[in-house]
């Protein structure tokens, strides 16, 4: 690895613009020109329908250093497919899953310089994102397409980390039932800003979103999903047609019944029922886990477990997830792919 000056211990979650990204162009129904370039810039016309009409979608995934120096990754497949959907419910074309796997490990080897070291648990996080292009102007999908995926080295999503932090309940919607919430696209993140930032004015680390339809379920906690586990030891997360299926949610789910013999359950989590809950967290690549100490409803705070310190049972899953992502902890099968170095 080369001496890269970079403080590996307190890289925060932001851009850094780094020297290559994948890039790959639809056009007259086929992908062109794929290509890594150090250039930063898109250039595109004033008339995207990414700019007009929010024709675009984006994933998030992270490569991990292990122990003896390789770098990994975790269920890129599942990001893969995700995006195909997003893509098909904007009507974009689908890349591939080869395709999309293959254009990550190119900029996580082009980049492998910036993969943080192991042991300072930062990670380079991967950003794939495709957006209509070409010149447009009517309501109706881009002719052309850009595929592009960048990559920046990233601490903790959340300012407190594993440290449980406070949560409010938002009157704002991110998405309705039969939207895109379930899907990864801009429109639902801008939708979510000015609620955040309320959140944030008020003391928050975030807000969480209630149903759409009577406001009396939880659906998401900011960009991340929710999760609880109950008094008798049942992992929870809510079930609804407007949020999105995470990657990191599902593997949760997975461990706590396949490695430590826990019932699960997806289904309604009422928020004026969270006596159930002996913990409470956030789930998502970007956070991973972020527990929650309490949550704020109707002006009252709800703690779960507690407000400085983590529940054995999140705690149980933290170290199991991220023990597999670092290569610490044997994997289920299919889920990590090494990327070759030079």
């Amino acid at each position: 690895m080369a001496d890269v000056q970079l403080d590996w211990n307190n890289l925060g979650f932001k851009y850094r613009n780094l020297p290559y990204r994948y890039r790959a162009y639809y056009k007259d129904g086929e992908w062109v020109k794929e290509e890594l370039t150090g250039d930063a810039t898109l250039h595109i016309s004033e008339g995207s329908t990414a700019l007009h009409y929010g024709q675009q979608d984006f994933e998030g995934l992270k490569a991990y250093r292990t122990k003896d120096g390789s770098i990994q990754l975790f269920r890129p497949d599942r990001n893969a497919a995700r995006m195909q959907t997003s893509c098909e419910r904007l009507l974009m074309p689908q890349v591939p899953t080869d395709m999309f796997v293959n254009a990550v490990k190119k900029v996580v080897r082009a980049n492998q310089d910036y993969v943080p070291p192991y042991g300072t648990g930062a990670t380079l996080y991967l950003r794939p994102l495709m957006i209509g292009v070409g010149g447009n102007i009517g309501v109706h999908p881009a002719d052309e397409y850009i595929f592009t995926v960048f990559a920046t080295p990233v601490g903790s999503y959340f300012k407190g980390g594993m440290t449980p932090t406070n949560f409010t309940t938002s009157n704002y919607d991110r998405a309705a039932h039969k939207g895109t919430g379930a899907y990864k696209v801009g429109g639902n993140y801008a939708a979510s800003l000015f609620p955040g930032q309320e959140a944030h004015q008020h003391g928050f680390s975030d807000c969480v979103y209630l149903d759409p339809i009577e406001h009396r379920k939880i659906e998401e906690v900011g960009s991340a999903n929710f999760f609880g586990i109950t008094k008798d030891g049942t992992f929870v997360t809510p079930k609804s047609p407007s949020i999105l299926p995470s990657v990191t949610k599902y593997s949760l789910l997975w461990l706590a019944e396949h490695k430590f013999g826990m019932k699960t359950e997806q289904g309604d989590v009422y928020i004026d029922d969270l006596d159930r809950f002996a913990e409470a967290g956030a789930c998502g690549t970007a956070a991973v886990i972020s527990p929650i100490g309490g949550l704020e409803h109707n002006g009252k705070l709800h703690v779960f477990y507690s407000e400085t310190e983590v529940g054995p049972v999140t705690k149980k899953l933290y170290d199991e997830l991220t023990g597999i992502q670092f290569g610490d902890r044997e994997a289920p099968e299919g889920w990590i792919q090494k990327v070759e170095l030079d």
